[in-house]
């Protein structure tokens, strides 16, 4: 059993789903304070069917990529490289996973369950096989990641056929808030993203794939790293632009956003794995950090 386990967290890379289902239920609860009333069952909901939604995604991933994992340091012990679990197995419990995680998100509302089937499909089926292609694997990918925001804030409402119920709430705000939410994640995956794929890109280039801009660790996708991190810095006013947040997340943010930029500046000076690292680390901690002091600095609006 405890083999198994290991193997299970392995499968749907525990540590991503955990900060999946981090964002998507710090998104419910400001999707519940803008309507101003948490039902925290309906948050527990959120939070089973996000974790079992990202874990079928990932499990799917690995699915398809088992071949190329034995070939890479980083997850050549995953148990489907090791044999440790058969295809068949991976596969029973990823479609388990992905249709009660479904079940549950369609529960709280349909379209969070909608996008939820979405963020699979182009997590496993579009963004994994493009990864040996092409570098716009990366901006592709970008739209699954951002997708949690939307499902946590929708699943705070309840459904109404294909709207919402939300009397207590303008238009405006159910449409501006978690499309903010969303930017905010899409536009941090490149710093992100391409930071690691610097990092780890000999790893990936023993499989094939093509994360950096430039395909190469040269002058181009260092400034593209640097142009990206900067990018952070407006995005993070953007909560305060449209009134839904105070200084207080503002000031997180900016400061956030002008360590990305140093970080990236350094690394497009210098070009090496430990200045790609600390990019890499800024983002590891400037997500749930923001998005934790967002959720005690929201401001519903009407």
């Amino acid at each position: 059993m405890k083999e198994f386990i290991s193997d299970f967290n392995k499968l749907i890379k525990l540590r991503l789903t955990l900060t999946v289902v981090f964002s998507a239920s710090i998104s419910f609860l400001i999707g519940a304070k803008q309507q101003g009333d948490i039902i925290w069952l309906n948050w527990l909901i959120l939070t089973i069917g996000g974790f079992f939604v990202t874990g079928s995604a990932n499990g799917f991933n690995e699915i398809i990529e088992r071949d190329l994992d034995k070939l890479m340091k980083r997850t050549a012990d995953r148990p489907l490289p090791t044999g440790r679990m058969t295809t068949g197995q991976a596969l029973v419990l990823s479609v388990f996973m992905g249709i009660f995680g479904t079940l549950l998100l369609v529960r709280l509302n349909f379209l969070a369950g909608l996008l939820s089937v979405f963020s699979i499909i182009l997590y496993a089926f579009v963004y994994t096989p493009l990864k040996q292609k092409s570098p716009i694997a990366v901006f592709v990918g970008a739209f699954p990641g951002a997708l949690p925001p939307l499902i946590g804030y929708y699943a705070a409402f309840k459904s109404a056929g294909f709207g919402f119920e939300y009397a207590a709430v303008s238009e405006a705000a159910i449409v501006i808030t978690p499309w903010v939410l969303f930017l905010i994640q899409f536009f941090w995956q490149f710093p992100h993203f391409w930071a690691i794929a610097w990092v780890a890109d000999e790893d990936y280039r023993n499989a094939g794939f093509r994360l950096l801009p430039t395909k190469q660790k040269d002058g181009t996708t260092a400034w593209m790293i640097f142009i990206s991190a900067v990018l952070m810095i407006p995005v993070g006013f953007l909560p305060l632009y449209y009134g839904f947040s105070g200084w207080i997340f503002t000031t997180v943010s900016l400061l956030g956003g002008l360590l990305f930029a140093y970080y990236g500046y350094q690394h497009a000076m210098q070009r090496t794995d430990a200045t790609a690292k600390k990019v890499m680390f800024t983002s590891f901690f400037y997500l749930p950090l923001t998005q934790l002091v967002l959720l005690f600095d929201f401001i519903p609006f009407q």
